[in-house]
């Protein structure tokens, strides 16, 4: 079966259809990849641009607090940092997003209502993805009542894995019927998934069932967000455009620190999928220990010098 002439609404009629499809896809050069993204990571930004993409940078920050020890209060303290990241300079921007558990929802929706702050939840047994579908859907519809804006799922590496596509397909497609208007944002896990040829193929499986946004991690499992596989993502998003004429976000996760990181990520994007991509919208940075140093080197730029390590709250 020929990726060229297959409809993608027959795409995943069957099994056969759907791994015929996927496994269609073109190879991805591996070494290539390493080296494009590398290249693109030395490209050095000048002083007035580099305002410009650390302002960008922080608009598109999902500030997330995902762990056992979650509290309300800390929820709240979460939010009042994602709506006025640094109080002393009101010109600084929001944040895109704040990501809790599902049972944190409403206390998020209330502290960012009427900000434009969205509320993002991770649902469907976060992070290993192991749990029925029935729980995965009731999670995401739970979520979504109490005041979600979007929903981070995870797929079933284990069904990816060993080739059962069409059970992938069917609970991201079951997950985006729950999440009503919602915004989807599936996670790959692409540090579990051990090729860029998975990488490309669980792209382009995750849009083909609806998602609106491809990320890449939990944040839980390392390696998480590499240049290198953003980049490929970042392609399948571009191909996918070009075939069907709809736009799918792109969502690196972890292991991104330093406003350094964050331009390197961003010039990944205008090269690669194009400037279009370039808004909240369609580009997301989940990274909550990020957000510092991107408001640390803002303040540099302003002032010529830069802030103690404890002016900002810590995440």
């Amino acid at each position: 079966m020929s990726i060229l002439t297959t409809s993608l609404a027959e795409v995943a009629s069957s099994d056969a259809t759907l791994r015929a499809f996927l496994h269609g896809l073109p190879g991805v050069d591996r070494v290539g990849a390493d080296q494009r993204a590398a290249v693109l990571g030395t490209r050095s930004i000048k002083t007035t641009a580099k305002a410009q993409a650390i302002d960008l940078a922080i608009s598109m920050v999902d500030l997330t607090t995902l762990e056992g020890a979650d509290t309300p209060g800390k929820v709240r303290a979460m939010c009042a940092k994602a709506v006025h990241p640094d109080p002393s300079d009101p010109s600084a921007p929001r944040v895109a997003a704040v990501c809790v558990y599902p049972d944190l929802v409403a206390e998020a929706a209330a502290a960012v209502a009427g900000t434009g702050v969205k509320v993002a939840s991770v649902a469907t047994a976060f992070p290993s993805g192991r749990t029925s579908l029935e729980v995965k859907v009731a999670d995401t519809a739970l979520a979504v009542a109490a005041g979600a804006d979007e929903i981070d799922m995870v797929i079933d590496r284990g069904a990816f894995l060993s080739g059962r596509y069409l059970k992938v397909y069917e609970e991201i497609a079951a997950v985006k019927a729950a999440a009503g208007e919602a915004h989807l944002k599936v996670i790959l896990e692409t540090g579990e998934l051990a090729t860029y040829d998975n990488v490309r193929r669980a792209s382009w499986l995750a849009m083909l069932a609806g998602a609106d946004f491809i990320k890449t991690s939990t944040g839980k499992v390392s390696p998480a967000a590499t240049l290198p596989v953003t980049l490929i993502m970042l392609e399948a998003v571009r191909d996918f455009r070009a075939r069907t004429g709809r736009m799918v976000g792109v969502k690196p996760a972890g292991g991104i620190r330093t406003a350094k990181d964050a331009i390197k990520y961003l010039v990944l994007v205008n090269e690669t999928a194009g400037e279009d991509w370039l808004d909240p919208a369609w580009f997301r940075l989940g990274a909550s220990s990020l957000l510092n140093d991107l408001l640390m080197q803002r303040q540099k730029l302003a002032t010529g010098r830069y802030a103690g390590p404890d002016y900002f709250t810590l995440d």
